[in-house]
């Protein structure tokens, strides 16, 4: 037995409920981890609410990091091993869980459990924005929105040492500091700021090549606006709900625009691709060039409490849930 977060109906932070359930030995090609940090991530808030339907009853949480303590046969890891994971399937608001070790990847020296945990889906997210979705080059000038968040400061930090100008758009004085010292040349506060209109004077009425949008429907039309000519809007998340469907004549009058709606899961989707990009962001962290910002941290316990904090937006950086 063991302790895990499950649901039995989608809804508010209060549907989840800590219950024990039953732990079975690990089938072919599958392991068992004790999980020793968990990942907070805002997908987690859409399979819990129903905006990503999935089968229920369900345990939630994709992301996390622990110690392997039994292998099923032809897995390619071994007791002992440290790893970690954020696209294995949903479960991870748990004390322990059975995983496939092909969507595992070692933790290597050098890195905590915790700092595992809070960088994996983040920092997977902002390597295939950045190197795979649409490149960011050297030079380029970005808008990426939510500068303060967990995926928002590693992209920050990530794109500057690339050599782009990031802009970022935050929604409090104390955020666009946080989004100042993690590599964002301009900070635009969207409270007190149209965005659009900002980053015209920014870029001399120019805009950007590209938009990386992880917010939805609040950021979507000003995401558009802030596009040059032939630019592309990189729609990966829906932190504010989805977007209104696009009306393409709207993206030819912005001048041929383009929209992409990327996810993770497709980008890591063999055991090749999840592991080099892993190695990328693992390489960043040890080398210093990514720094994880790990601002909270909720005892599985209180699992409500990191949902509604989360949407209310009253957090910054990672969230860790201590199982």
């Amino acid at each position: 037995m063991t302790r895990a977060v499950q649901i039995t109906a989608a809804g508010g932070p209060e549907a989840m409920t800590l219950t024990e359930v039953s732990l079975e030995a690990s089938g072919p090609g599958m392991v068992q981890v004790e999980n020793r940090a968990i990942g907070l991530n805002f997908i987690d808030t859409y399979h819990r609410s129903g905006l990503y339907p999935m089968p229920l009853p369900s345990g939630l949480g994709t992301e996390g990091a622990g110690v392997v303590t039994a292998v099923g046969e032809g897995a390619d890891l071994a007791v002992g091993d440290r790893v970690a994971y954020c696209s294995a399937g949903i479960g991870s608001y748990a004390e322990a869980l059975n995983l496939p070790a092909a969507r595992l990847v070692k933790i290597p020296e050098g890195v905590d459990f915790d700092t595992a945990a809070a960088v994996m889906l983040k920092g997977q997210t902002v390597e295939y924005l950045l190197q795979r979705c649409r490149p960011l080059l050297s030079g380029e000038t970005c808008l990426f929105h939510a500068a303060a968040g967990g995926v928002g400061l590693l992209f920050g930090q990530w794109a500057s040492a690339l050599g782009a100008t990031v802009i970022g758009t935050v929604s409090s004085a104390a955020k666009a500091e946080l989004a100042a010292a993690n590599g964002y040349a301009h900070v635009i506060n969207y409270s007190e700021q149209d965005v659009a209109a900002a980053v015209a004077d920014i870029t001399g009425g120019a805009g950007v090549p590209v938009v990386y949008d992880g917010v939805g429907r609040d950021t979507f039309a000003a995401s558009l606006a802030s596009l040059q000519p032939r630019g592309m809007l990189v729609s990966f998340g829906n932190a504010s709900g989805a977007p209104e469907p696009v009306d393409l004549q709207r993206l030819a009058q912005g001048g041929s625009l383009y929209v992409t709606r990327p996810t993770l899961v497709t980008y890591t989707g063999t055991t090749d691709e999840l592991r080099d990009s892993a190695a990328a962001v693992f390489e960043r962290v040890l080398d210093g060039r990514l720094r994880v910002e790990i601002q909270q941290r909720y005892p599985l316990e209180r699992i409500a409490d990191a949902h509604r904090d989360l949407e209310a937006r009253r957090t910054t950086g990672s969230t860790v849930i201590v199982p």
